[in-house]
């Protein structure tokens, strides 16, 4: 999203909205979250911000069978044939960040194919592992360039197509940066609970541990665990403690200010292939923020640095004592340490790497003529 709205300064930009990696089930959630996509569908193409238009997509999330598979490919085919007409694109470049993509992206006409690489997608608990892992080779080796956000997606990947780059995330780090304006309120649900606040905010999810975060609490239960996040897992643990604080889902712009309301700032991953592969966004923004860092010891979490890291459960309590210790709150100098990490700086940083490949495109071109 950050990456396209840069994008979308100088260029026309049409989102493709998510695919999704896997069947949907019979929830409260998925049912909810299918009855708003096909709102959506009938809206066809909105222009949610200049230059930024959003398609979405009507198609069968079924991704092992090749009926489906060419089922969707014509219908998807024939619903961006008539955007990109509406549109007037002609052999865009095509980004894909998501392998169920690659049946629709390998087959549109294209100046350029891009494969943007961000987690380990058939390491996803719910994903059909092998029909992924199969759709992402396919799609890695038909693209012109593969971008990755960590160095392991960076090794992995490269085994697919020698054309593989690394370029980490970045932050917003003016929006980040209210978190230490005087000015920022802090939120009501959490203004007056007992200090400190121990945070996280994201998707609570199986990557999630659950029982580290019960232990955090039951080590500290003079402080508030706060969570800020939509729930995707059995919380039922957390629920019955009174210094955990579940708030649900919370819209983006009011992140810095909860940010403002932590004492420290936490990662409590579960280490797997998942995880180990992935560059956690929320370690850089927290960092933006000001805050102190208590994170599970994950590859990039350590390379980025200025982060308290723990190889285990027992050291991450005794990190976040280090951390309400040392110099707990938002402070700018921490800030600091990703003022070269911002979004606009990666995107130059793609820049480069598209070019070249349309250069490598063009010479292949002359010499096969």
């Amino acid at each position: 999203m950050h990456i396209m709205r840069i994008f979308a300064r100088d260029n026309r930009v049409l989102w493709v909205d998510s695919l999704g990696n896997r069947a949907p089930s019979l929830s409260r959630y998925d049912a909810t979250r299918i009855a708003k996509k096909l709102r959506a569908v009938a809206e066809g193409i909105r222009e949610v911000e200049p230059n930024l238009f959003v398609l979405m997509p009507l198609a069968l999330p079924i991704f092992g069978s090749r009926a489906a598979r060419r089922l969707n490919r014509a219908v998807l085919k024939l619903q961006l044939g008539l955007a990109m007409h509406a549109l007037a694109f002609h052999q865009p470049i095509v980004w894909a960040f998501l392998p169920s993509a690659e049946w629709v992206a390998t087959g549109l006409r294209r100046k350029l194919l891009v494969y943007h690489c961000v987690d380990e997608f058939a390491a996803f608990p719910d994903a059909p592992g092998r029909a992924i892992a199969e759709a992402e080779a396919r799609l890695a080796r038909a693209a012109d360039l593969v971008i990755t956000s960590s160095e392991p997606l960076l090794q992995s990947k490269r085994r697919l197509n020698p054309n593989t780059v690394l370029v980490r995330h970045g932050v917003d780090l003016a929006h980040f940066a209210r978190a230490m304006d005087p000015s920022t309120p802090i939120p009501a649900d959490v203004a007056r609970l007992p200090r400190p606040i121990l945070g996280f905010f994201g998707l609570i999810a199986e990557w999630v541990d659950v029982e580290l975060i019960r232990m955090l609490a039951a080590s500290h239960p003079t402080s508030s665990v706060v969570l800020v996040g939509a729930v995707r897992t059995n919380v039922g643990e957390l629920e019955r403690l009174q210094n955990v604080h579940l708030l649900g889902r919370r819209p983006y712009a009011d992140l810095p200010s909860y940010c403002k309301a932590f004492d420290v700032a936490l990662l409590p991953f579960r280490i797997s292939t998942l995880t180990v592969n992935a560059n956690p966004l929320k370690v850089r923004e927290y960092l933006a923020a000001g805050l102190p860092v208590v994170s599970i010891y994950l590859p990039e979490v350590a390379q980025l640095g200025g982060c308290l890291l723990a190889a285990n459960e027992v050291e991450f309590l005794q990190q976040v004592d280090r951390a309400l210790l040392a110099d707990a709150g938002c402070k700018a100098e921490r800030a600091e340490s990703v003022r070269s990490e911002a979004w606009e700086t990666k995107v130059e940083q793609i820049r480069v790497h598209v070019a070249r490949a349309l250069c490598r495109q063009s010479l292949a071109g002359r010499e096969a003529r």
